[in-house]
């Protein structure tokens, strides 16, 4: 018994780096998001996203891209994004960029923002810096920030990779 149990466990050990440990099924998520965004001020967002996740037995794939609206009430400061994150393995941090838009009706500037966080469950926590190269410094935005987003997952969709 002791001989078949090492057979088994040095067999899964081996194809973690096989084709063995994917299931060709892929998960499409897609919904609208609510979050909070706080930095040096705070701001709402709002935005859809879409998720593919690999369903695999070692180290699943997800991706999702995503575009949104956020608004500073205080500053009075308007912000579009568009971005990409993805996660390699179950509780693994996320890793993406987003390509900015900020506005405060008179100054406009575009910039990119990289990201880090973490995912649990249709939580989403980043952190990153809005790199906003035209902006001025009077312009009132968060370069720093942390933002905490949950997703509504309204569609479900299994695919059968070929």
């Amino acid at each position: 018994m002791f001989v078949s149990t090492n057979i088994f466990s040095q067999s899964l050990i081996g194809a973690q780096n096989s084709n063995f440990t994917s299931f060709g099924i892929d998960l499409e998520k897609f919904g609208p998001y609510l979050g909070l965004q706080r930095g040096k001020f705070s701001s709402l967002e709002f935005g859809v996203e879409y998720q593919l996740k690999e369903l695999a037995l070692f180290k699943p794939e997800t991706q999702a891209v995503h575009a949104g609206v956020n608004y500073d009430l205080s500053n009075n400061v308007l912000g579009y994004e568009a971005g990409y994150w993805f996660k390699k393995g179950r509780m693994n941090l996320t890793y993406g960029a987003n390509l900015i838009f900020r506005t405060d009706y008179s100054t406009n500037a575009l910039g990119i923002s990289p990201v880090v966080g973490f995912k649990l469950a249709q939580f989403h926590l980043q952190t990153g810096y809005n790199y906003l190269p035209s902006a001025p410094s009077s312009m009132l935005v968060n370069r720093f920030f942390i933002s905490l987003r949950f997703v509504f997952i309204q569609k479900w969709k299994f695919s059968l990779d070929n």
